[in-house]
């Protein structure tokens, strides 16, 4: 039991803050808990699928290999499980009439987001025990979050402009660049030092994950009211 609330504490921490930076008009609880869930079941499911694909058709077979890792990296796990989050903030959140302006796109890719990296992290912590819990609670949880705020933030601006193709693939390609590039520094960890590009890349993630929330904030419809 403690190993679970290690593993889902750091989801719900950061659920809570990016919650509260939507000031101007909150999003119906409700709608908010079914994408947790979907996130957590449906994206989670989907990626099980693909996996099951792209492990025969895309394998690994030499782990020391650098482009057989930058594949794995961006095609088989970035655009897997951040395709997966974005159909479903595509096609359930974003047609909602809730979602009235450009900050919902990232409250709501972040909940699905965060189910998915909530039940990502219990079955890692389970496995693996206390060290890994407490290590994904500052590196693999904010960067879902990172990727769900990138994304978010032109799915949200995509509700509200003539250019919504254009606009929602810009965020899908956003967070499975910045998702690709995280993993592809830990999966060639044989070369020394290398892993410090994936903490750069999350730190860079932050400070736009930051600036993001803070753009869409000003842009708020009820910002006067």
């Amino acid at each position: 039991m403690n190993l679970i609330l290690l593993a889902v504490a750091p989801v719900f921490a950061i659920l809570l803050y990016v919650y509260a930076q939507d000031k101007y008009e909150k999003e119906p609880k409700r709608l908010l808990i079914y994408s947790f869930l979907f996130g957590a079941i449906v994206s989670v499911t989907i990626v099980f699928i693909l996996y099951f694909f792209t492990g025969r058709l895309i394998p690994l077979t030499d782990r020391l290999s650098v482009w057989q890792q930058f594949i794995q990296a961006f095609v088989v796990v970035a655009l897997a499980e951040e395709f997966s989050k974005y159909i479903i903030v595509k096609y359930y959140a974003q047609p909602k009439k809730a979602f009235n302006e450009p900050y919902d796109g990232i409250i709501y890719a972040v909940m699905v987001s965060m189910g998915f990296a909530c039940t990502e992290n219990i079955m890692y912590v389970l496995e693996s025990g206390y060290q890994t819990a407490i290590l994904r609670a500052f590196t693999a949880v904010p960067a879902h979050a990172t990727f769900g705020i990138l994304m978010g933030y032109f799915m949200g601006k995509a509700k509200f402009s003539n250019n919504r193709v254009l606009l929602n693939l810009a965020g899908l390609s956003l967070a499975i660049l910045f998702h690709g590039t995280y993993d592809f520094f830990l999966f060639i960890h044989f070369i020394p030092g290398i892993s410090i590009g994936a903490f750069i890349s999350l730190i860079i993630g932050i400070i736009l994950s930051k600036k993001a929330i803070k753009a869409h904030q000003n842009d708020s419809h009820f910002k006067t009211k």
